[in-house]
C-alpha cells in the first residue's frame, strides 16, 4: 500500500475525482497522506501586466477555496493549488513531496488528444513513482 498519494483534481465534469479519491484511500495503508492537488495554467505574461496587483493570487486562493469546498465530504485530504503546465506541475510536484502513487482521472480521449496526448498520459509517460490511472 501507499503513504504518500497524490490526486490530481480538475473542474471538469469528464473527469470522475470523486472515484480517483475513493481509490486513493482504498489503496492507502493507516494514516497515509493523500493531496488533492489543482494545477492552474500560467497566465502568459503578456497577459499578466494588465491584471490588477494581487490578483493571481486572489485567484489561486479563490481555487484553493473552492477545491476544498469541492471536496469537503473526505477526511484527511489535503488541498494545494500550484500554477504551471497541468502535467509537468503533477510530475514535479511528486518528485519534490516524496509522493509514491499519483491516482489521476483521465476522459475518453478526443481526436487532439491523439495528436498531443493527454495529461493522465504524460503523467505516466513522466512520473517515477507509480501511478494509477482512473476511467
Amino acid at each position: 500500500m501507499y503513504k504518500n498519494i497524490l490526486v490530481p483534481i480538475a473542474f471538469d465534469e469528464a473527469r470522475d475525482s470523486k472515484t480517483a479519491l475513493e481509490i486513493a484511500h482504498a489503496i492507502s495503508e493507516e494514516g497515509a497522506k493523500i493531496t488533492a492537488l489543482h494545477v492552474v495554467e500560467e497566465i502568459p505574461s503578456y497577459v499578466a501586466q494588465y491584471l490588477p496587483e494581487g490578483q493571481m493570487a486572489k485567484n489561486l486562493h479563490e481555487i484553493e477555496d473552492s477545491l476544498t469546498d469541492k471536496i469537503k465530504d473526505e477526511i484527511g485530504v489535503d488541498v494545494k493549488v500550484v500554477e504551471g503546465h497541468a502535467a509537468q506541475s503533477i510530475v514535479d510536484y511528486a518528485a519534490s513531496n516524496g509522493i509514491d502513487c499519483i491516482v489521476v482521472a483521465s476522459h475518453r480521449p478526443g481526436v487532439q488528444d491523439y495528436f498531443l496526448g493527454s495529461t493522465a498520459a504524460r503523467v505516466v509517460r513522466h512520473a517515477s513513482c507509480s501511478v494509477h490511472v482512473v476511467r
